[in-house]
């Protein structure tokens, strides 16, 4: 059984919205920190969002005031709601859950992954 199940992606022009989303399996740290990632071709996986067990959010200088990270416990879902997007958005969006309540600054070998949604955006 796939731990995460990410969807939502797809291709935009700039400028558009994309609402993605993480299904969380059982046994998967879902009360924990929970983040997303992207890859663009070529390049180093890049942090994107996170959010504690608490419900505190951090996110990257590059998608600031344009990204929103959420979660629905009840619903086992992390949502990435990502408005006024850019070409250098383009990239597989991956979720990921922590053995930690509180979001450590790197990923760990316990980290649960899910296979990613891919996101295009046009000019």
């Amino acid at each position: 059984q796939v731990p995460l199940v990410e969807s939502g992606g797809g291709s935009v022009q700039a400028g558009g919205s994309l609402r993605l989303s993480c299904v969380a399996s059982e046994h998967t740290y879902s009360g924990n920190c929970m983040g997303w990632f992207r890859q663009a071709p070529g390049k180093e996986r890049e942090k994107v969002a996170h959010i504690d067990g608490d419900g505190s959010k951090t996110y990257a200088d590059s998608v600031k005031g344009r990204f929103t990270i959420s979660k629905d416990e009840a619903k086992s879902t992390l949502y990435l709601e990502m408005n006024a997007l850019k070409t250098e958005d383009t990239a597989k969006y991956m979720c990921t859950t922590y053995r930690s309540y509180y979001c450590p600054t790197t990923t760990t070998t316990e980290n649960l992954w899910g296979q990613g949604t891919q996101v295009i955006v046009s000019s």
